[in-house]
């Protein structure tokens, strides 16, 4: 009997070490993500969210739910009033002035901005334009609102990313031509505040990296900067404090419901192809199989998921708009992410405040799109 027992228990340990051994020789990775992917999503319950919150009383829940992102977002880049504001140049456009401008926007960065003003007399409704990714680095304000005195080169790049992502349409001036002043200033890594080394998208994520290592996070200056850009915008006598709203396209959408949820400030904002659930998002089925480190804050996950963070923002008016066929942002995740924030909205009796939509179209933000932009503006502000 005892004999038998010996031999049982080897005969299972040597098929456990043949397992383990087999486990060893394989592989953990796989499309750049864990094989284990699946187990992990289920360990990710949101348990800050509203709904899931032992918080009831929605402006408590609404305070720790957005110290919750903030502390995610790590050490804050210095806020600085001592703007220095000086204008470089200005061009007057019809129906309004472009000027570019250098002001002081943190503590660390002294920066320059393109800013249109209404012609008339204000103090106006203005924008916080906040610029896309696309991988393309050498421009990033100048997405949105069409430069002046500058290089041939740099006209021309702009020019051509205004055709393919806009409809050949600058944001920016379309809404100053409505009565609009906006502004758009550079995130970091983009524009005139890229590498010396030059535009090189291989380097993001070494650079996010850095910023961990020091104990910062490079998205979360992003969002510091973009809620430091709204805090100047409103210190301007064109424009009217009380009216100031936020847009934004892909890697500025998610800068624009991030905007909206973290400043008080923002009275209205627009997303627009930028809305998602992380379930979706990484998944063998729809995901992108790779994360972005321009929308990484450091354990958020632990506590709320893109759409829990966007609620934040309610019950301000607010307009998410996807595309059917935007590759990056596959529907069922996007709908997923338009319940979880339509539950909030309407549980504070502003459902008719959220705009959730679906069209017939690619990752875009064209002319039909920027009139849509416009009608909610001119709706809500």
């Amino acid at each position: 009997m005892v004999k038998r027992f010996v031999l049982c228990m080897l005969l299972g340990l040597a098929t456990s070490v043949a397992a383990l051994s087999q486990q060893l020789s394989g592989y953990e990775l796989e499309r750049e993500m864990p094989v284990f992917l699946d187990q992990l999503k289920k360990e990710l319950t949101y348990p800050m969210a509203w709904g899931n919150s032992s918080v009831k009383n929605f402006k408590k829940w609404r305070r720790q739910a957005r110290n919750t992102v903030l502390d995610a977002m790590l050490a804050p880049p210095p806020r600085t009033t001592d703007y220095q504001v000086e204008v470089i140049a200005e061009e007057q456009r019809d129906g309004y002035t472009a000027r570019k401008l250098c002001f002081n926007l943190t503590g660390y960065s002294r920066v320059n901005a393109y800013m249109l003003v209404p012609d008339g007399e204000g103090p106006f409704p203005a924008v916080v334009l906040l610029h896309d990714h696309g991988g393309h680095y050498t421009i990033g304000k100048e997405k949105m609102i069409r430069p002046f005195g500058v290089s041939s080169e740099v006209l021309a790049d702009a020019d051509g990313w205004a055709k393919q992502c806009y409809g050949g349409q600058y944001v920016g001036d379309y809404l100053a031509s409505h009565g609009y002043v906006v502004i758009s200033v550079d995130a970091l890594y983009w524009g005139e505040r890229g590498r010396k080394e030059g535009a090189d998208g291989s380097k993001y994520a070494d650079n996010a990296g850095n910023f961990m290592m020091l104990g910062r996070s490079l998205s979360a200056f992003m969002n510091y900067e973009d809620m430091y850009t709204t805090d100047f915008l409103a210190t301007l006598p064109e424009v009217d404090s009380k009216r100031i709203a936020c847009m934004g396209f892909s890697m500025g959408a998610y800068r624009a419901w991030m905007l909206s949820a973290l400043s008080d400030r923002i009275q209205a904002g627009v997303s627009v192809c930028w809305m998602v659930t992380t379930d979706c998002q990484l998944s063998w089925e729809y995901g992108r199989e790779r994360g972005g480190f321009a929308n990484q804050l450091p354990g958020i996950r632990r506590y709320l998921d893109y759409p829990h963070i966007a609620s934040i923002a309610c019950p301000k008016p607010m307009f998410f708009l996807n595309g059917e066929h935007d590759k990056l942002f596959p529907p069922v995740g996007v709908n997923a992410a338009f319940a979880e924030m339509r539950k909030v909205w309407e549980s504070r009796s502003a459902g008719d405040k959220l705009v959730t939509e679906l069209w017939d179209m690619p990752h875009d933000c064209g002319i039909k799109v920027q009139e849509a932009i416009l009608a909610f503006l001119n709706k809500n502000l």
